[in-house]
């Protein structure tokens, strides 16, 4: 047994909403049949759609044959290790690159605790949450940028 929110079909908001089709969730409309039936599968399978549409416009090419006798000169990490890679590359002392790195799944960690200082699920009303995030996602797409820079103009971005 659910306990739903029963609709105030007397507010002219909300029926002329629902004349739209638009105002159901509101009042609680359950997910069974109507989004797990109906929505779900249009998800499914219209990202299923884009996806095999992508591989087919813009296929992976094959690179060259790998030469164990030649190393590029510049060896980059796949795209989503570029900001660990890049407090590697600028750290002078590779043990405190290593120990800094090891911050980052340590912070992870911590979201959980971070969340729940405050009761609110309103980002706008968990004024620390936010921060963190903010502040964490900037920097990490800060040294995302650097990494593809020289390690002359990584901390700067190459603007100075």
């Amino acid at each position: 047994m659910s306990i739903l929110k029963k609709p105030d079909l007397s507010d002219p908001k909300l029926r002329e909403k629902l004349a739209k089709g638009m105002g159901h969730n509101y009042y609680g409309e359950p997910a069974w049949p109507n989004d797990l039936l109906y929505v779900f599968p249009v998800v499914i399978l219209g990202t299923i759609a884009c996806v095999v549409g992508l591989a087919v416009l813009d296929p992976a090419m094959l690179g060259d044959k790998a030469d164990p006798f030649a190393t590029p000169l510049e060896i980059l990490p796949e795209w989503y290790l570029y900001p660990v890679f890049q407090i590697l590359r600028v750290v002078p002392n590779k043990l405190l690159g290593i120990a800094l790195q090891t911050l980052v799944p340590l912070g992870l960690m911590l979201i959980p605790f971070i969340e729940n200082v405050n009761k609110f699920q309103n980002p706008f009303r968990r004024p620390v949450a936010m921060t963190v995030f903010l502040f964490g996602t900037f920097f990490t797409i800060y040294l995302g940028i650097g990494a593809c820079f020289p390690i002359d103009k990584s901390l700067t971005l190459g603007l100075f």
